[in-house]
């Protein structure tokens, strides 16, 4: 058992949450009891892993998307009047970090994903390790596209989209961005890159991939985001003795 002010301020050190210029607020987004010792991680504070966590009786959820996004509507109602109220009637913590989750060098969703697939980091396109959220980098060989995806199929159970950019042939460097970073295609190639890999596509990414000559991979915004919030509840398990667990609500998007 430990106090959640503690939990709160080491989580904030940890990721260096004040650092980062956000969409949303990184911290703790609604206080419940006092002392916690079951932490479960979840991707989303979704009303599906709000109910998980009133089941396992957890103290605290930590999520990479929380609530009190910039523009998004303050009245607290309908489905967002449930969410709280849920967290509140049972007295439940909800801390969230987004771009201090996705950018931190050791534990972050871009750290974690190229941990999983094998890649070597060279460092970020778009500032130091641990603050930048593009990351570059190269696969342990050459290799055609169509086994880098079979590769990311495989370990993310999830089959990516695909964009075959003409003339790319083998590729070596890669870039990547975890969840909704698909407009950072032009900057991973006038890096060098010859592939990048994020997780959602929009309508205009196919035709800067092919005109540009860059082949892009979008593997899902959910299932590229997956791994940075459970090593986060782990490094919490390890340093504070809390119990926690993950779970992966299904999201094919």
């Amino acid at each position: 058992m430990i106090q959640r002010d503690q939990l709160v301020a080491a989580c904030d050190h940890q990721l260096r949450a004040g650092q980062f210029k956000d969409f949303t607020i990184n911290g703790l987004q609604v206080a419940g009891c006092d002392q916690v010792q079951r932490v479960m991680t979840g991707v989303t504070a979704c009303q599906a892993l709000l109910d998980e966590a009133v089941t396992w009786q957890a103290d605290m959820v930590l999520v990479h998307h929380g609530y009190f996004w910039k523009n998004e509507p303050v009245a607290i109602t309908g489905m967002k009047q449930k969410r709280i109220k849920t967290l509140l009637d049972h007295d439940i913590n909800l801390l969230a970090y987004h771009l201090p989750l996705d950018a931190h060098a050791e534990m972050g969703n871009n750290a974690e994903l190229a941990r999983l697939l094998g890649w070597k980091v060279e460092g970020c396109i778009d500032g130091e390790l641990g603050e930048g959220l593009l990351w570059a980098g190269r696969l342990t060989q050459p290799q055609t596209l169509q086994v880098l995806a079979e590769q990311i199929a495989q370990t993310l159970r999830r089959e990516p989209l695909v964009i075959e950019a003409p003339g790319v042939g083998e590729i070596e460097r890669i870039a990547w961005c975890t969840g909704g970073a698909q407009d950072m295609i032009t900057d991973a190639f006038e890096a060098g890159a010859q592939v990048f890999v994020s997780g959602e596509i929009s309508e205009r990414t196919t035709h800067l991939a092919r005109e540009m000559g860059i082949h892009y991979i979008a593997a899902g915004h959910h299932a590229t985001e997956r791994y940075g919030i459970q090593a986060m509840g782990e490094w919490l398990a390890d340093e504070y003795g809390v119990e926690h667990r993950f779970v992966d609500i299904d999201n094919p998007a």
